[in-house]
């Protein structure tokens, strides 16, 4: 039997008779002590406690049934040490974290807790006494950070899926070096009860996976706040962007060119126009002025915060590169503290209007690769270049979602992220399918360190996170495509879910002395020979719906319309006394065919 990889393999060794006894086992013994990915193990006890726990499960209702996973090692899981990367800070954790409970009532196994730069400060996955994780295509490389462990222990096939977090990138940056997919959420829509904060007010939980259909349904299993949380959810948008979106890049990207960065760029430009996207040079400017914030403005203090009784009581308990980057918060009193929100305010509302004229932003994940030589020579110079285009995203509230894309000429991962606003997580998974679906089907292509071939299976999106509702609306005549009144459906960010039939239970009248010309539908009644009206049938965000409604003229109106098989949808009707003389247009089958016929 093949070593599943993702959750579709392991689902399917399950499917095939195969017993977590025995998965599980022969996992757990291939998790190597000496690993420095890993700061602690499930040890045999411990696996026959989770076994005995599977026992007691459904897994028809437990999707995540009998899979293994594991979490950066700031995330409590009860009876399982919590170290944040720093054995002094370490403590025994008495409940599990919210995002590690909804895994575990899904079925899911924690098998391990992976090592992080100290207390999630650091891109780069070396600033950690249990080891400095190496890059799993070339270890002369670094990891990324902070999230190392949990990117490596992925991209090596030893779990289908792991938690990170991230504040300033550490959910992307690992992603990108190690040809994952990080799933960044917006900030305050997952519970981070149980998470050591870096800045209480950025961080989130991110996921780890080969797949983006993977990570897209772990993502889903652990989507809402906290219990009583008192900060409220981002405002969710709609799950799709329009079919040719408008994506914003870089005007004068830094990339490196030693490694081959600008022509793996070029490759991603590429193939997102091949995907419809239109680009739109940005000064990004005003982004990197928001990211400078996060170090040198006084957030750094929030790190300071979450950490003061052991970086008072034991500073050289820390790493000396943390130490010498959390200390810099005694540089700011509580009047710079406000100073500096007032600037991010000001940064945001400058920056707001990008989401105007763009439906997303497309960015290296990094703007270069560096060695761990290089990092020991320069720890913080190294770091700082790598939050380029992953700092100002938390700072903002905003999405995104890290994809693999190319490998550069010195065999290294080359990944991009897609950035959106806040609460837009479903569209930017939704348009990352198409990104993904393009690069599986490419010759060659595979899944993490070259552990298999990529499946067209693979790219196949089962769940995703939760968007703002909709209202499936059915229009008739002059809102179609093409038509003069479709740009009231565009501009509401409308998609176009089908084009079908009434049930045969219709009539569509021509109205006289309509302006646009507008037809009116009419149902027969019992017993009355009626037809099938072409229709489109669309998905309108449901905080769209009324100003739609203001804009719709006597005598039609909105109301519930059948289509072929019995789907009842909202659509446009018509009343009764307007049809009296409106010519009988059924026959043609549509609104579309009758304006052909006029012609």
């Amino acid at each position: 039997m093949n070593t599943p990889v993702t959750l579709a393999d392991w689902r399917g060794a399950y499917a095939a008779g195969a017993q977590p006894a025995t998965l599980l086992g022969t996992l757990q013994a291939r998790l190597a002590p000496d690993d420095p990915a890993w700061i602690s193990r499930l040890d045999a006890a411990g696996l026959a406690t989770e076994l005995a726990r599977l026992d007691t499960l459904n897994p028809a209702h437990a999707p995540l049934w009998g899979i293994p996973f594991t979490v950066k090692d700031n995330i409590d899981a009860a009876g399982w040490a919590t170290t944040a990367a720093c054995p002094a800070f370490a403590h025994t954790a008495d409940a599990d974290a919210t995002v590690v409970a909804r895994l575990r009532a899904a079925g899911a196994v924690l098998v391990g807790k992976t090592n992080l730069d100290q207390f999630a400060t650091g891109l780069v996955g070396t600033r950690s006494p249990y080891g400095e994780v190496p890059n799993t295509f070339d270890p002369a490389y670094v990891s990324g950070g902070s999230s190392s462990g949990s990117a490596s222990v992925v991209a090596r096939g030893l779990v289908p899926f792991a938690l990170g977090t991230d504040t300033a990138g550490s959910g992307r940056v690992p992603a990108g070096f190690n040809h994952l997919v990080g799933l960044k959420p917006t900030p305050h829509r997952i519970g981070m009860q149980g998470v050591v904060p870096a800045c209480r007010t950025l961080d989130v939980v991110s996921v780890f996976a080969l797949t983006l259909s993977d990570a897209a349904e772990v993502a889903a299993i652990i989507d809402g706040p906290d219990a009583g949380s008192p900060l409220p959810p981002p405002v969710l948008q709609p799950a799709w962007l329009p079919d040719r979106p408008r994506i914003g890049i870089p005007d004068a990207p830094i990339l490196d060119a030693a490694l081959g960065y600008p022509a793996a760029w070029e490759s991603a430009l590429t193939r997102a126009q091949t995907l419809g996207a239109e680009l739109v040079p940005v000064d990004f400017a005003p982004l990197f002025a928001v990211a400078s914030l996060l170090y040198d403005g006084p957030w750094v203090a929030e790190r300071y915060a979450a950490i003061r009784e052991v970086i008072e009581r034991q500073p050289e308990a820390l790493d000396p590169v943390v130490r010498e980057v959390i200390l810099q918060a005694r540089c700011f009193d509580a009047a710079q503290v406000f100073e500096g929100r007032y600037q991010l305010e000001t940064l945001a509302r400058a920056v707001a209007p990008l989401w105007e004229g763009l439906d997303a932003l497309l960015v290296p994940t990094a703007p270069t690769h560096p060695s761990r030589a290089e990092v020991a020579a320069e720890p913080i110079a190294r770091n700082s270049a790598l939050g380029r285009y992953t700092n100002f995203v938390n700072l903002l509230g905003w999405s995104a979602l890290a994809l693999p894309s190319s490998f550069t000429t010195a065999g290294l991962p080359f990944g991009i992220t897609l950035i959106g606003p806040s609460g837009a997580d479903a569209a930017l998974t939704q348009w990352g399918q198409h990104w993904e679906a393009a690069r599986l089907a490419e010759p060659g292509a595979f899944l993490g360190a070259r552990l298999r071939p990529a499946r067209a299976e693979d790219g196949v999106l089962r769940r995703c996170l939760n968007a703002a509702p909709t209202l499936e609306l059915a229009v008739v005549g002059a809102h179609l495509q093409g038509l003069p009144l479709h740009y009231q459906l565009t501009e509401r960010g409308c998609r176009l879910r089908d084009r079908t039939c009434t049930a045969p239970a219709y009539r569509l009248h021509a109205l006289p002395g309509t302006t646009p010309p507008k037809p009116g539908l009419a149902r027969v009644a019992t017993g009355e020979t009626g037809h099938a009206i072409e229709v489109e049938v669309y998905e309108m965000p449901l905080d769209q719906v009324g100003s739609f409604l203001a804009l719709i003229p006597p005598p039609l109106g909105l109301g519930s319309v059948e289509l072929q098989g019995g789907r009842w949808v909202k659509g446009f009707i018509c009343e009764g006394a307007a049809l009296a003389g409106a010519p009988d247009i059924s026959t043609h089958g549509g609104w579309c065919a009758y304006l052909a016929s006029l012609s």
